[in-house]
Order: structure tokens, then sequence, then C-alpha cells
């Protein structure tokens, strides 16, 4: 072909892109074939039949829905934000621009979660909420440790949740606003030759790069801030548009025969000097330093930051099989190679609060609206990254104790109806730093998805549910009763019957009082018995709450122990690994039976029975029963020889 030719080709090809605009988004035609099949079954998906007219792309056609809200994004702090909504009765649709679910926890990426209990030597503080149901499936179904399999969890997690629809191969590409608020919302895809144009109440954000936001003109900014801008300890002198790097990872494993190696030519050629500050013991599971880019656009310039990451990665890999000194890598061959970049920072969507250093380090005003917790270091890189040997590859300044990220930092300041969560929420770089890590990000999203689920209900504004302490204060127990942990709030829900109950038990352990199951707090810290019951199992123990009168319940929650101190995630890395138990958590309660008395001469009649229990949060919903007694009966554990609970909670809706 020519070069003019080719050139006009190319121009032809580019008017795909360049010319999807919102002036088509009205013009529709009704002459597409009859057969045309329409979205797939799923709450709010509307008409497939009519074919847009947008100019340059003919034979897209053109999909609406209609949802209460829109999450763009499938990374966890997306798929933890519409599984929360949707389980609090929000019609969903869910977008994900690939494949998997995940986002960097997928197997196109295979990062492990860690958050707020692996900063600083800090057990005890693992993220409650949906991520630890999460990690416990993953535990259970998943030890042979696939990250394939954790795609398939987290995918069917979404598709058995009748109110989410979700697009894979989805992009967000558009916004239409009016007044302040976003109206609709366009996402493009190509595999499908289709376009979907979504009419939400709200929408959330939590695409990692502001995609949506960026779309629909939300208030944003990309780099580091002056020292002087927020008085922050940790920022530049002078403020700049570079950030983190992107990171490729690898894995490899050991073939029991020698597995020789050689680089493609356009490696780059690595030397001890340049590891001096970058560790190399082992090499089954790559390397978080292998970053680079935050210097440039880490969206725009993705495919340039693509080839050097994937040259260092082979550059090193070749240093370990090759440079002779690392011997005992001879049998070893690398069985994956990450061809996504794992990014970790780009834009940030500002709220009507930016989360700073003082924030984190507790030298700032508490924060009244706080929805969810961190607790990782402020880990700060080169923007360069491996092309800066001579710097050490990480800055790490842990917060004293776990902090709260304010619902005012995960809405828009200028969109009215626009949450966000994840790595693009409303903080100072140096705050970022510590946000942006994916347990994290995760507990974000059950706070904006429920979030988003009471303003539905109560037909409010993020920022008119923000601004009101009451409501604020009502969205904070609902966000305790599913087990997220917010610094300094307990369980005060006035709906709980369990807390006007008095509790006695079978036995306990020295100072494990039973009346723990209801002093709302669901956590103890390594080698504390403050808020939990514990008993030795024997036979069985038993549990009991009685009320001074009878109670109408239908509803009753059990928060159980799932080993908070020790660290829990999906990883390649062996000796990371080695600290975890791939399987049910020994302390959890796996056998148990709820039974109950109508007065208190009646005999105890079975509500029913569990086996095989290996999660921490269990509802259990019945017909309305008159009960003035409760008993919970554990028979077996997953290997622990004592009975752990840490609450009970009942209901009469």
């Amino acid at each position: 072909m020519k070069r003019r030719s080719f050139l006009r080709t190319a121009a032809a090809s580019a008017s795909c892109s360049v010319f999807i605009n919102l002036s088509g988004w009205g013009q529709t035609r009704d002459t597409s074939p009859p057969s045309l099949p329409g979205p797939g079954p799923g709450p709010g998906a509307g008409g497939g039949s009519k074919t847009a007219l947008f100019e340059g792309e003919p034979h897209l056609r053109l999909v609406d829905h209609e949802c209460d809200l829109l999450v763009a994004g499938g990374g966890l702090a997306g798929v933890c934000a519409a599984l929360a909504a949707a389980r609090h009765g929000a019609r969903v649709l869910l977008v994900q621009d690939r494949s998997r679910l995940g986002g960097n926890s997928s197997s196109e990426v295979k990062m492990h979660v860690v958050g707020a209990d692996m900063s600083g030597g800090r057990p005890g503080w693992r993220e409650g909420g949906i991520i630890e149901e999460l990690r416990l499936e993953d535990a259970v179904h998943n030890p042979q440790r696939s990250r394939e399999m954790w795609d398939l969890l987290l995918y069917d997690k979404v598709k058995s949740e009748s109110n989410i629809t979700l697009l894979l191969d989805t992009a967000v590409c558009a916004a239409e606003v009016r007044d302040g608020r976003i109206q609709r919302a366009l996402a493009r895809s190509d595999k499908q030759e289709t376009l979907h144009r979504i009419a939400a109440r709200l929408y959330a954000d939590c695409t990692g790069d502001c995609r949506l936001g960026l779309e629909a003109g939300a208030d944003l900014r990309t780099g580091r801030e002056s020292r002087a801008e927020f008085g922050e300890s940790l920022a530049l002198e002078k403020a700049d548009s570079q950030t983190l790097g992107s990171s490729i990872l690898f894995t490899s494993r050991d073939f029991g025969r020698p597995m020789p190696f050689t680089p493609p030519k356009w490696a780059r050629k690595v030397t001890k000097e340049m590891l001096r500050f970058r560790s190399v013991k082992s090499w089954e599971y790559g390397y978080w330093w292998v970053e680079w880019g935050g210097d440039l656009d880490t969206i725009r310039d993705e495919e340039r930051i693509r080839f050097e990451l994937l040259r260092i990665a082979l550059g090193v890999w070749d240093y370990i099989k090759n440079s002779g000194e690392h011997p005992s890598s001879a049998n070893w061959a690398l069985d994956w190679l990450g061809m996504v970049p794992g990014k970790r920072g780009s834009r940030r969507l500002l709220g009507d609060y930016i989360l700073k250093e003082q924030d984190l380090m507790g030298t700032a005003e508490p924060l009244y609206d706080g929805v969810c917790i961190g607790g990782w270091s402020m880990d700060d890189h080169p923007p360069t990254g491996f092309d800066r040997p001579e710097e050490r590859p990480a800055r790490q300044v842990p917060p004293p104790f776990p902090y709260n990220i304010p619902l005012r930092s995960l809405h828009s300041r200028n969109l009215g109806n626009l949450f966000m969560a994840g790595r693009n929420l409303s903080a100072t770089h140096v705050a970022f730093t510590s946000t942006r890590v994916m347990a994290t990000c995760a507990v974000m999203g059950q706070a904006v998805g429920t979030a988003a689920a009471y303003c539905l209900q109560h037909q409010l504004s993020p920022r008119q549910l923000s601004s009101d302490r009451q409501r604020v204060a009502e969205l904070q127990q609902m966000l305790l009763r599913d087990d997220q942990t917010i610094m300094g709030l307990r369980n005060t829900d006035p709906l709980d019957l369990a807390r006007q109950a008095s509790v006695t038990a079978s036995a306990c352990l020295a100072e494990s009082d039973p009346a723990h199951v209801i002093n709302g707090l669901v956590r103890d810290l390594p080698g504390k018995l403050d808020n939990r019951w514990s008993a030795e199992l024997g036979a069985g123990a038993h549990l009991d709450l009685e009320w001074p009168a009878p109670q109408t319940l239908r509803t009753v929650q059990i928060t159980f122990d799932t080993g908070f101190h020790r660290p829990l995630t999906l990883t390649h890395q062996d000796s990371f690994n080695a600290k975890m138990v791939r399987g049910p958590q020994p302390e959890t309660v796996r056998d148990y039976e709820l039974l109950y008395r109508p007065a208190d001469d009646a005999p105890w009649t079975s509500l029913g029975a569990v086996s095989g229990n290996y999660q921490r949060l269990r509802r259990h919903h019945f017909p309305p029963f008159t009960a003035k007694a409760l008993r919970l009966k554990v028979t077996a554990t997953n290997g622990s020889k004592e009975a752990r609970v840490y609450e009970i909670r009942c209901y009469a809706d």
C-alpha cells in the first residue's frame, strides 16, 4: 500500500472515534433487522431494535438502559459498589472496559489485595464487609491460588445479584449533563458493535482514571501538590504534574530441569548496580518495583509505558537467569508475563472535601462523615521508577492508626449526582499514596454503593446526604450493620433488638464476657478479648439472649471470628502466602444451630441448623416468630477448640 493510500485509510478508520459525539444521541431509525438481539436479561435493560445514526458509525446498534445507579469501572471499588447498592435494593448497571472484573487484582495484572492491616506491622485491622466476604470465598474455593478462579469468583458474585446488569468489554465514552447533573452516559463496546445509552438517577465513577467524571466535566486534578497548598510535610516544595508509575508483574516456577532463557533483543540489560535498592531474593512472583512512567501521561502514554515495563521485566529476568548471581534459578522459567500495566495513579476527582496528610496522621479535626477506613502507609515512589536506581523505590510513612475516609471525598463537588470510589477519590497526592491500595478502594466502593442506595430511598443528592449529620449517622449505622469498619463508631442501631436483651452463656473464657456480643464492636486487636465471647467447645457451647418481654423477630445476624490478626489475600509470592490460611479460617464457627423459646417455661424450638460455614457475617431470615429468648448453639469450628462470636443482632424486619 502506498503511503498516501495508507493515510487515507487511517483517517477513515480514525473517524470511528473522532465523530462519536452527543449530537447523534437523539437520532434513531427503525430499519434494524427484526432478529437483532437486544440486551441480555437484567433490570433496566431497554430496547435493542433501533440503530443509532452516529456520524461515521452507521453499523453500531444503539441500546437504551434505565437504572437507579450506573457504576463505571469493574475493579474492586466498582464491584463492591455494585454489590452494596444492589443488595440494598437499587437497580444497578455495572460497566467494565475489560473482559473480566477485578482491575489490578485480576488475572491480567495479578497484584495482591492489600489494605489497612498490612502496613507498619498492624495486625488485626483487616477490612470487613464485602471485601472480607470475597477474600474468604477465595481462600476456601481457590486453595490452588489460581488468579483466573478469582476472576470467576467476582463474575459469579456480580451475576448472582438479580439487581445488577453487567456489561463487560464496554467503556464509558461520553456523558450528557444538564443543570449540573448527569442525564445520560454513553458506553461503547466495539466487540459487540453496540453503543449503550444509559439513563440513571445516580452515577458512580470507579474507573480509576476518572473517565466518567472527565466526560461529564467534573472538577479534577492531576499531579502532586506543593507543600504550601495544604501544609503537608510529605509534599513537594513545588507542585508538578507527575504521579506514581505503573508496574508489570510476572510469575515463574521450578520445572525440575535446566530451563535456559534468551531475552528479546529489545530487553534492557540490567546490572547489579541497578538493583542496589531492589531486592532479588525469590522470583516466583515478580516485583512491584518494576515500575516506570509516572513522569508521563499514564493514560495516553500507556502503550509506551507497557513496552518499557516489558523491557525492564525481561531484563530483570535475564539478570536472574544469566548473570551468575542466582545459580539456584537454573530450573526456573517464566510461566506468565503481564501485558496490562498495573496502574497506580492518574487523575483524581474533587469532592466537597479533599483528604490530606493531616487526616491520615490524626492531626486534623475529626471527620464527622467517615464511611470506611484506610491504613496503608503513605507510600510514595519516584515517578520515573526503575530509571532512578540511586533512589530507594519507595518512601513509606505509616499512619499511627487506621483513619476514616469521609463521604464528602466520595462525591463530586460540581456534579450533583456523581459519586466516586477507588483511586479517583478526592485526595491530595500524599493522601492518595495510602488510599490507592485495593482493599481500601473496595471499602470505598461499599460505602458509595450503600450511600447511593440510601440517597435513592430518601430522594437525596449525595451532597444533601453528606451535609446532613443525622442522615450521615443513619448511613454509618447501615454500613456497620454490613460489617464495614468505621473508626470511633459502634453499633447503636435502634432497630437492633438484641441490644435490649440480657446475655448469658454456657461458659466463657476469662475476659470474654458473653455481653460482648451486644457491645457494638466486632473486632479485637491481637491478645485482646474485649469484644467477643469465647468458650471451650467441648460437646457444644451456647449463648442465650433473653428479653424482659417477648419480641417478634424475623432476622438474626451473627458476626464470627475469621482471624483478622492474619493477612488474607490471593498472592503468588510463596513467603507471603505462608502467613495465611488458604481455606476456612480455623477460628470460624463451622456448625451451629439457632433456637428460640416463646415463653419462660416453653421448650427450646429449633429455627434451623447450619453446617460448613466459613463466612464472618451470616444473616438468617425467617417468617415472623415470637421469642422470649434466643439461643445460638455452636457444635463445631473449622479447627479451633473455642467457639468465638463477636456480635448477634436481631431485627423485626
